[in-house]
């Protein structure tokens, strides 16, 4: 596709999950700022007029295949409807949230599985911060974690190791899909039992983990890829993305303003659309080099749209993050499925022996190179940004990434004038 072809609409249009995303999102944020469940019934008594209407003139025109010709009119009632919902939906969960939460039974049953996972860990040789650590790496079990623990992965910039995200769901997944990897790939059956397999693997791993908000969101990605599969299907990465975002604003619009929400979805874009043009900026030939080159763009990517939701949230980000994540992100690829496999193995088979001392050895190295890189001095950079500020920024740096996608200049003035807004907002408050 040429420069000229490509465009914002184009894009949105080839993937039918993103435009309910957007109309969802409009509703939830237009309940929030002017509390409108009141008001939105206009739009559906809209919705519930115009076909109507539209049936009784096409009779009367004795045309009634006019009723489905204006595509953008049956569109904007489309939207309409779903901007309802969205803001009746949240006006709920609003409500909700006032009251004293009732935890359902699969939520206390996955919290009881977790606790007795978790006490399997005591039998290991490693001090108590190293086995929260590893409870929260691989369970998403927070309980015992201590703040400075935390604070030492934060500045080395590994706190995506300690928050179950789809980068530890994608792990589990590449590891069962290894071990199916004996059925034909030839036989549709074989193929399709090797997807759902892998599937109901990934959602047991959520199970396992309280199902964590990232976890969640990953399960869905990953069951929408391989039910496309399965179909004969190419899913696309974004219109995934967007699904599962959808269904989980569904089923709870508070999600949107969840910090964990915001960084998983905001790092997966931008993994999805950066990393490929990172790594394209260096062609690397050998395998032994490859899995780290591709370590660090995903790294990079991750890090690039999550930089100003950072500087929002938690007023810092790691300026080390690119020596720790080569490394430790390998190692956790390791660490994770080797510690929930001696987690469910038999403590008799000596199998297990050996298995446990390998995680031991790999948390004590984990700790040590967390404990060296958060004692470097300035390993972290300190910016306070308002909500104005992050905003902005993200339009800034989106309008840069347009340009050099598409070369046109006038994202360039967008980009530069957006900058422009940002110095004169801090400098009238400085002032």
């Amino acid at each position: 596709m040429s420069y000229g072809e490509w465009s914002v609409i184009n894009e949105i249009q080839k993937r039918p999950f993103v435009r309910p995303l957007i109309f969802w999102i409009t509703g939830t944020v237009l309940q929030v700022c002017f509390s409108l469940q009141r008001i939105s019934i206009v739009l559906l008594a809209g919705v519930a007029v115009f076909p109507v209407i539209s049936f009784f003139v096409s009779k009367r025109r004795k045309d009634l295949s006019s009723v489905y010709r204006n595509r953008w009119v049956w569109g904007a009632v489309f939207a309409a409807l779903l901007v309802f919902l969205s803001i009746q939906r949240m006006s709920l969960a609003e409500q909700q949230a006032g009251r004293p939460a009732e935890q359902g039974a699969l939520l206390r049953n996955a919290g009881e599985f977790q606790e007795q996972m978790v006490n399997k860990l005591d039998s290991l040789h490693l001090t108590d911060e190293e086995k929260a650590v590893l409870a929260t790496l691989t369970l998403n079990y927070r309980r015992s974690m201590p703040r400075s623990v935390s604070t030492r992965f934060a500045v080395a910039g590994l706190s995506h190791l300690l928050s179950v995200s789809g980068f530890h769901v994608g792990i589990i997944a590449a590891v069962i899909s290894l071990i199916l990897s004996v059925l034909s790939e030839r036989s549709v059956f074989s193929r399709c039992l090797r997807y759902l397999m892998t599937i109901l693997g990934v959602w047991m791993f959520t199970y396992m983990t309280g199902f964590a908000t990232a976890a969640v969101r990953a399960a869905i990605m990953i069951s929408i890829y391989l039910a496309g599969k399965m179909l004969g299907r190419r899913p696309d990465k974004y219109n995934t993305l967007a699904g599962a975002a959808f269904c989980m604003l569904v089923y709870n619009p508070l999600y949107l303003f969840d910090i964990g929400f915001q960084l998983s979805y905001m790092a997966v874009l931008f993994i999805l659309y950066l990393q490929p043009r990172l790594s394209g900026l260096l062609e690397v030939r050998n395998p032994l080099l490859a899995s780290p080159w591709d370590t660090l763009t995903v790294t990079v990517s991750a890090q690039a749209g999550t930089l100003f939701l950072c500087f929002y949230y938690f007023k810092q980000s790691s300026l080390v993050f690119l020596f720790t994540n080569l490394f430790l992100s390998l190692l956790a690829t390791i660490l994770i499925p080797a510690t929930l496999s001696w987690m469910t193995i038999p403590p008799g088979i000596p199998e297990a022996g050996i298995l446990r001392v390998a995680i031991e050895m790999m948390t004590n190295s984990m700790m040590w190179v967390v404990d060296r890189f958060s004692s470097i001095p300035g390993a972290t950079a300190s910016i306070r940004f308002d909500f104005f500020t992050l905003v902005f920024s993200y339009i800034c740096l989106a309008m840069i990434m347009l340009y050099f996608r598409t070369r046109r200049y006038w994202m360039l003035f967008a980009f530069l004038s957006t900058l422009l807004v940002i110095l004169c907002w801090h400098l009238y408050h400085y002032l």
